[in-house]
């Protein structure tokens, strides 16, 4: 027989059960701390390993020795220059565009309650891409020298950087739009994002359409995303808009969690929602563009990284925000590497993380049909119950 009223709500009992509750939320979070801590500790492994492999003739002492030892007479002056001008930048661009496209996904995830929400998916990287293709070729802001070897070098970044950002912005705002407009489905906004994306396209085919076959090859180059790009001036301008964005998105790491619950729970705790939203959204265009600047379009990053991470820690913000950071630095890191070395020639890293994230990408959409059709059916059967 059950105890006594008296005796299940003892204070003795009530506390019992409190501090257990407690003793488990502090296991679940630590565990969830060991996980993002693992992570970091993989994107260090990753970033060291395949700066190695990227670099080849010069073995893991002499390279950590060149990073930890710069300018020390015992190193060998061309390994140095090749570490510090070639191997380094690549590698931090990985790091920082990981960075920048994992969390742009995961935030847009929860702001647009879609999860299939992307910069990519959305359009958002193609429309940037369209407005440094601009500010390139019309606005002056890089040069396409040469002729059977052309190549783009960017001469003002930030020309090229507020054209991208300018172009991001009107795919966003065509997104917001939609959601606070007609109120669209998750599948019907990435259809728009398709629709977005072959918009912009053809504005970019009308570019290289208007220069010669060289410099048309070397901007559909550039649109397939490369990390060998930026240099160190590129870099710095990255990693301050990077740093102000991510700051902003983990100082709102709690609102994101009271947004899950819904918006009017979000408001109904203090929860600004419609600043919140678009402050986010402007946030993740400004990331997204200045990526897509100077390392061309990298596809699906915003998409994997936040889906592999609720894998292990779920959507509590405060965790999947830096994991989905990691985890995008790593599926760069290893993308790139898988470029560099799988074949005789350098594969961009573009079509490594397309070639991941297209069948993901299937199965969310599979899932999600899947998801709706269960609802739809449960709805039917509630309703046949009650007649």
């Amino acid at each position: 027989p059950p105890p006594p009223p008296a005796a299940r709500g003892s204070p003795h009992t009530v506390m019992h059960m409190a501090g257990h509750g407690i003793e488990e939320f502090k296991r679940h979070s630590h565990r969830k701390l060991y996980i993002i801590a693992a992570m970091a500790i993989l994107t260090v492994f990753f970033a060291v390993v395949t700066l190695q492999i990227d670099l080849g003739h010069i073995d893991y002492r002499e390279l950590l020795h060149i990073i930890f030892n710069k300018n020390d007479p015992s190193n060998n002056p061309v390994n140095e220059i090749l570490v510090w001008d070639l191997g380094i930048p690549r590698i931090l661009s990985c790091i920082l565009a990981g960075f920048a496209l994992g969390i742009a996904g995961a935030v847009m995830q929860c702001v647009l309650k879609n999860p299939l929400g992307s910069p990519y998916t959305l359009g958002i990287s193609n429309a940037a891409a369209f407005g440094a293709s601009i500010g390139i070729v019309v606005l002056g802001g890089g040069i396409i020298s040469g002729q059977s070897q052309a190549t783009i070098s960017i001469n003002n970044p930030y020309i090229v950087t507020i054209s991208a950002f300018a172009w991001a912005m009107i795919a966003t705002g065509i997104i917001i739009l939609l959601v606070k407009v007609t109120k669209v489905s998750p599948e019907t906004m990435v259809l728009a994002g398709v629709a977005l994306s072959s918009i912009f396209s053809a504005g970019i085919s009308m570019l290289q359409y208007m220069f010669n076959e060289y410099a048309l090859s070397t901007i559909v180059f550039w649109q397939f995303g490369s990390m060998g790009k930026a240099g160190w001036n590129e870099l710095t301008l990255i990693a301050v808009v990077s740093l102000v964005a991510i700051v902003y998105f983990l100082y709102s790491r709690m609102d994101y969690n009271a947004l899950d619950a819904g918006d009017e729970v979000a408001s109904s705790l203090g929860v600004k929602v419609n600043g919140l939203r678009l402050t986010t959204l402007f946030m993740s265009a400004l990331l997204t563009a200045v990526v897509v600047s100077f390392m061309g379009i990298v596809a699906f990053i915003g998409l994997l990284g936040p889906h592999i991470v609720r894998r292990f820690v779920g959507n509590d913000h405060r965790y999947l925000l830096p994991g989905s950071m990691f985890v995008g630095a790593i599926i760069l890191l290893v993308s790139d590497c898988i470029g560099q070395t799988a074949m005789d020639f350098t594969l961009p890293v573009g079509i490594i993380t397309s070639f991941l994230g297209g069948p993901l990408f299937l199965y969310l959409l599979v899932m999600g049909y899947r998801k709706k059709k269960g609802r739809i059916s449960e709805f039917i059967k509630s309703r046949r119950g009650g007649e």
